[in-house]
């Protein structure tokens, strides 16, 4: 099966700091932008930055998994691991501040997977994984 691009739209306050955040940090090529959205390539997928104004993330909460709260709802995607690491190694080195700093989770597991957890500038919970063994995806 070819996976396919998804798209996701997600509220922010600020688009120069949704710019400098997706753009800088993240890395993310910028698309087609107005004066009220961004679109970037989200490692191949479209997300689209909306201002909406006095906007504030969902925020229903967090969930136990692994020993870690971790916050609902999120996003993000799955990457090779050498990428994963580093996007960790650029998040850290620009001071972004982790809900859940990066490490392996269900070590020696079904379903092992490097994970981290973090906002982006207008509060939206990130999270960016890897797995040595994609077949892992979806173990049980």
């Amino acid at each position: 099966m070819t996976i396919r691009p998804f798209h996701l739209a997600f509220p922010v306050h600020d688009l120069d700091a949704a710019r400098a955040f997706w753009g800088g940090v993240m890395g993310c090529p910028e698309g087609r932008s107005s004066d009220e959205w961004i679109d970037f390539d989200f490692f191949g997928h479209q997300i689209v930055a909306h201002k909406v104004d006095g906007s504030k993330p969902a925020d229903a909460g967090g969930n136990p998994v692994d020993g870690h709260d971790v916050p609902v709802p999120h996003f993000g995607v799955v990457l090779r691991m050498e990428d994963w690491q580093a996007l960790a190694d650029r998040l850290t080195a620009a001071d972004t501040k982790f809900d859940i700093e990066p490490y392996v989770r269900f070590r020696g597991q079904p379903g092992e997977q490097a994970t981290m957890f973090f906002r982006d500038p207008s509060g939206n919970a990130i999270e960016m994984k890897a797995f040595e063994n994609l077949d892992q995806l979806f173990a049980r």
